[in-house]
């Protein structure tokens, strides 16, 4: 029996292979099809078995069933995976899917480094132009991330000067050190504190908590009893102690699939609050992505992991229509029906009907639906969505769940991006520890553009309530990771080589921390708040510096003076007094004393004791926060368990509205 080449399809864990290359594997090869699959079904999984065995190293193959599933912790059976590969194959194959193919060039390490540099926002260095943005950024950095960004600028001008091309700026000018290739110790360093100034002396904290001031993430049954708690107040890079040179990564490591094998982590709320993704306005998140690449450049580099990105060629999807269709492209559409709207309203749709109907279903997402009525679904949408005439009662469950996987695997660039899908592999294949491949992913996640960030955040949100019914449809987590995986993690246009085939334990692993610790992934960091701050505060200081230019310094000085002083009139607002607005309340404004135990949602409460009978009719029913705008901050939706005064302390150029949370 021979498997088919998939054609343009590749998958980072997968490559077609021949019964020839694996042998002495069927004889008395015996087992149940599992619930679900036709017996036309049954070469596809011989094949799937096949090539699985191949991968684990495992001369007999233990009987499957779903009972039996958890039996093994070392267990890496990955049977569902690869029938998930072969359903992939064969819906392309009857033409279900049209194959866009995005092929990567070659690039010289100069050229990367390059690019790297234009990515972390210090494109001044390449150019020699004084952009304000890129000295606010150098000003902020850490020394792991100032030794990632000098190890990768020496390595541009070097190639540079091999090429004979133009002049470039010495290393030396950019740091001020008196060697060009100075070396860099990750070692521990004090903790950053509110205002973003190190505290002398501390080091960071890791204990065993139980306690409500936590996110806590990996709560069930079989779950350790013991929770990690998790501190972002120093960055992973600086808290990462140096590595034996002598120590190896363990090879073909193994994952223990059951769900209590992953550890319970919680992250520690700290005074200022939690702040989600969605808190921060969306060029304080620009800025977040320039340093979360920095970051994860220099945590990869102190732990001795080359961090791999590919290189694509923009591919042009569709403009119109539901299925490959640019993510961007999608929602400027949709969002023209329904505006401000972040997510697909197709991927939407699917998921609710999923949850509304499908979420008891046995094997939701594994069992395939009909590819004939899944392609007629197909076209049918894309004639009749827009136009709000399509039968969502005619979907059956499994259906739409390969409508759902479908949609995912037809986006022209993965989900989790072309670019950093080498990094996902790479930090579960050379990070041994969940806890920094916790943060590596954290890292990844951060980077990712915001229309990707908030559909996967959306479909993993999902996959949760499906894992939360394990019960009745026998879809535990690692079997929705295993399912999941192949249509992640996949790209199309080249063929997988040996390497991405033996990737599939670890993509499958990756959808799993994804699930099990996402209210922890959408959670920013605070030490890259930190940073932000300082970021806008050196900016700030750098336009007020240009201002006073020597031509209109006499001319600006006298009216510079006048201006300055009513804009922070001391006399009438004392210190730690803060003015908060409430534009949608009856009384729009109210200045508050605040003391250490002060939160935001006294405030909050304060404003709507108040303004309970009088509030407009357009408020009622909203959710309203209390936003920190302007100072050293663009916008910022604050944690309602938020210490007031630290944050003010933090940020006391900031005006206080309370209005209704971004959605």
């Amino acid at each position: 029996m021979e498997m088919k080449d998939s054609g343009s399809v590749v998958l980072t864990a997968y490559h077609p292979h021949s019964p020839a290359r694996i042998p002495g594997v069927e004889q008395g090869f015996v087992q149940d099809i599992p619930p679900g699959h036709s017996p036309a079904s049954r070469k596809s999984l011989s094949r799937c078995r096949r090539v699985n065995r191949m991968l684990s190293n495992e001369s007999i193959p233990p009987a499957f069933s779903r009972s039996n599933s958890q039996a093994s912790v070392d267990s890496t059976s990955m049977e569902d995976f690869w029938c998930e590969v072969e359903s992939i194959k064969e819906s392309r194959e009857d033409g279900a899917e049209e194959a866009m193919l995005s092929e990567f060039k070659p690039a010289d390490e100069g050229e990367l480094e390059a690019e790297w540099l234009q990515d972390v926002g210090l494109s001044t260095l390449i150019s020699g132009a004084e952009e304000e943005d890129g000295q606010a950024l150098l000003s902020t950095l850490t020394r792991t991330q100032a030794a990632a960004v000098q190890k990768r600028y020496n390595t541009y001008t070097q190639t540079l000067r091999k090429k004979n091309k133009h002049t470039v700026r010495d290393v030396r000018d950019i740091f001020g050190t008196s060697d060009s290739s100075p070396t860099f110790e990750a070692v521990p360093v004090s903790p950053v504190s509110p205002n973003g100034i190190q505290l002398p002396g501390q080091k960071p904290v890791w204990k065993s908590v139980s306690s409500k001031s936590c996110l806590d993430c990996g709560i069930d049954k079989g779950s350790p009893s013991i929770t990690e708690e998790l501190s972002y107040d120093v960055s992973f890079s600086e808290s990462i102690t140096v590595l034996p040179k002598t120590q190896e990564w363990p090879k073909n490591q193994r994952f223990k699939k059951e769900d209590s094998a992953l550890p319970r982590f919680a992250v520690r709320r700290s005074r200022l609050g939690l702040t989600e993704v969605g808190d921060l306005s969306a060029e304080d998140m620009k800025r977040i992505r320039y340093l979360a690449l920095l970051e994860l450049t220099a945590f990869y580099d102190a732990l001795g992991v080359e961090l791999k990105r590919n290189r694509a060629e923009r591919v042009r999807g569709r403009e119109n229509g539901l299925f490959g269709v640019p993510l961007t492209v999608l929602l400027e559409n949709d969002q023209k029906k329904v505006p401000g709207v972040k997510v697909p309203l197709i991927f939407q749709k699917l998921l609710l009907k999923l949850e509304e109907t499908g979420l008891e279903t046995e094997g939701i997402l594994r069992v395939p639906g009909s590819a004939s009525r899944v392609k007629n679904l197909h076209q049918e949408l894309e004639a009749k969505f827009y136009e709000d005439t399509f039968d969502w009662d005619q979907v059956r469950n499994n259906d739409a769940a390969g409508l759902l996987k479908m949609f995912i695997r037809e986006l022209p660039s993965p989900l989790f991006t072309v670019e950093y899908l080498p990094a996902f592999i790479t930090l579960v294949e050379k990070i041994s520890k969940i806890k920094l491949q916790l943060q590596a992913l954290h890292l990844l996640i951060m980077l990712m553009p915001e229309a990707n960030r908030d559909t996967a955040k959306a479909f993993l949100q999902f996959l949760k309530k499906v894992v939360a019914n394990e019960g009745k449809n026998k879809m535990n987590l690692w079997n929705v990771s295993m399912i999941v995986a192949p249509n992640l993690f996949i790209y199309k246009g080249k063929r997988a080589n040996q390497q991405e085939m033996q990737a599939a334990a670890s993509t499958a692993h990756i959808v799993r921390l994804l699930i099990r610790y996402q209210d922890i992934l959408w959670t920013v960091p605070s030490f890259l708040i930190s940073q932000v701050r300082k970021m806008n505060e050196a900016a700030m200081n750098s336009k007020r510096q240009m201002m006073f230019d020597k031509g209109v310094r006499k001319l600006l000085r006298r009216k510079t003076i006048e201006r300055e002083r009513p804009e922070r009139p001391e006399s009438d607002i004392p210190e730690g007094v803060i003015r908060v607005y409430a534009p949608l309340h009856s009384k729009v404004s109210m200045a508050i004393q605040l003391n250490s135990q002060t939160k935001a949602k006294d405030i909050l409460a304060r404003f709507h004791c108040e303004n309970s009978c009088g509030s407009s009719q357009n408020m009622r029913g909203q959710i309203q926060s209390l936003h920190e705008i302007g100072g050293n901050i663009g916008q910022h939706c604050l944690d309602p368990e938020a210490f007031m005064l630290d944050v003010y302390r933090a940020n006391p150029h900031a005006e206080w509205v309370i209005k209704p949370k971004a959605t």
